[in-house]
């Protein structure tokens, strides 16, 4: 298989998958090693694919932003209190688009996490445990950004309101 198709190959398998494909899985499928699929999405992002990389593959969106509702919500919290605040999320119909955090050096450092339930959030756990990795939110005493994303305005409201009651939603006071 050339290049061309292999890379016409990934974009079939991402479009019509539900889930983000690692780039170990494309590797196995197109009989190539994870490096040249890596390097394969790099050329398609850069010719203007939207292709996502998020912690447990790549994903190409499938709802455009006119479909769902899009907004932003400010939270802090401790490390113990993530795993509560990413459950209401989802629990409550968001889908958590990024994390965002404003670095003094780096200006915005956004974290793609396309996290839609639960068992998502779970594997969020697991691999950060696995790779001892700290949450992007760690290097502003908490403080962060989410997108969600959901099916309306009333579900997002609903969304900030259970953050608000459980004290996660950022309030500058």
């Amino acid at each position: 298989m050339k290049a061309i198709e292999r890379r016409e190959a990934i974009v079939v398998s991402l479009t019509k998958s539900s889930q983000a494909i690692s780039a170990s899985q494309l590797a196995k499928e197109l009989n190539v090693s994870r490096q040249i699929i890596v390097g394969d999405v790099a050329l398609l992002r850069a010719e203007g694919m939207d292709i996502l990389a998020t912690p447990r593959g790549y994903i190409i969106p499938k709802a455009s932003i006119e479909e769902r509702f899009i907004g932003q919500i400010a939270c802090q919290h401790t490390e113990k209190e993530m795993r509560e605040e990413l459950y209401t999320i989802v629990d409550y119909g968001g889908e958590i688009v990024n994390v965002i955090v404003e670095h003094a050096l780096y200006g915005e450092l956004i974290g793609q996490l396309t996290i839609r339930s639960r068992s998502e959030v779970d594997d969020f756990f697991v691999k950060m445990s696995e790779n001892q990795a700290l949450p992007l939110s760690h290097l502003t005493n908490g403080i962060h950004l989410h997108t969600i994303a959901c099916k309306d305005k009333k579900t997002f409201l609903k969304i900030k309101a259970e953050l608000t009651k459980l004290g996660i939603l950022y309030q500058n006071e």
